[in-house]
């Protein structure tokens, strides 16, 4: 492996003095910086898109991302003897997002509103297939619904019920109605025009793991789920998980929202949007659906304490929420 490594970073226009393995990659000292050279899964057409737009987002100021680095043949992806994939990419050396930091947190949500800001103006075509349709998440929210009756009616089934499906079937009505609820809202707002409004170029995967706090400043990586998509989708995931970081306390979920809305103000159909992606009871459904995919023989006390946590923010979060029912 060594070797096919070196003969994929002789294609490139950098000299390599040093190299180190971590997290699937290999991340590289060279004569021009930092760089990681890691297997890529995605079409050529999506590397060449995703080359497009990190280097419009650099000439637009925002250059601390890492940006896609070409091959001697001008190419985004080096594809090796057996035909596996790579691409190389800068990096960039620092400390993930503190997820208990109220500072850290507040400075990737502001990072976050910058970068939609910036790559609504992205002025190429988007491909078609990076298009996600009005309809798909609402589709997808269905496809988990369903998935909850079922498991709820295979542990309904079970006549010797451990703690995991007796807690389960007690808090099913309640989140299953929040569920209900949430799909009925989304089918209203599908009825109603001027959903383009809502729509820009997404990060796809904004969480902690992917805002690195260097020396130099706040770096955003991994853009290779970028889509054209509705925007408060990343905001709405990165807030979930931090939410239920910190049991849904109000002041920071208000603070974050403020952080957003100080750099990229959202109109009231934005922010009903990010309540229908707060409000649906995701985890919920990951963790009926990592239990019904695992062995029933015995019982997996992570999924009782995750089930049992979410029992017990489910209060705080409906609050949170019902303030942000009153905005939109």
């Amino acid at each position: 492996m060594y070797n096919r490594e070196n003969q994929i970073l002789e294609q490139y226009p950098f000299e390599v003095k040093q190299t180190i393995k971590g997290r699937g990659a290999l991340i590289c000292d060279t004569d021009k910086g930092l760089k990681i050279l890691k297997e890529y899964k995605g079409s050529e057409g999506r590397a060449e898109f995703l080359y497009g737009l990190l280097e419009f987002l650099k000439e637009q100021g925002q250059e601390s991302i890492d940006c896609i680095v070409k091959n001697k043949e001008e190419k985004t992806i080096t594809i090796d003897t057996d035909g596996t994939a790579y691409m190389v990419r800068d990096w960039y050396e620092g400390r993930e997002c503190d997820t208990k930091n109220r500072e850290d947190i507040l400075c990737a949500v502001q990072r976050l509103a910058k970068l939609h800001k910036v790559m609504r103006e992205f002025p190429l075509e988007i491909p078609e297939y990076l298009q996600v349709q009005d309809n798909t998440l609402l589709l997808e929210n269905e496809k988990h619904t369903r998935e909850l009756k079922k498991v709820r009616n295979y542990v309904y089934s079970r006549k010797k019920k451990n703690r995991f499906e007796q807690e389960f079937l007690r808090s099913y009505p309640m989140f299953y109605e929040e569920a209900r609820q949430v799909m009925e809202l989304q089918e209203k707002e599908l009825q109603q025009a001027g959903t383009s409004l809502l729509y820009g170029i997404c990060h796809g995967d904004y969480n902690q793991h992917n805002v690195i706090f260097t020396r130099q400043g706040l770096v955003v990586l991994n853009f290779e789920r970028a889509s054209y998509d509705v925007q408060a989708g990343d905001l709405g995931n990165f807030m979930r998980k931090i939410m239920e970081k910190h049991n849904w306390n109000m002041g920071l979920g208000v603070d974050m929202l403020a952080a957003y809305e100080k750099v990229r103000p959202m109109t009231s159909e934005e922010l009903k949007q990010l309540y229908i992606r707060l409000a649906y009871p995701e985890k919920f459904w990951k963790i009926a659906n990592h239990y019904f995919n695992s062995s029933k023989a015995w019982v997996c006390g992570r999924n009782l304490e995750k089930l049992e946590k979410i029992i017990g923010q489910n209060e705080a979060r409906e609050t949170f929420l019902l303030l942000m029912k009153k905005k939109v």
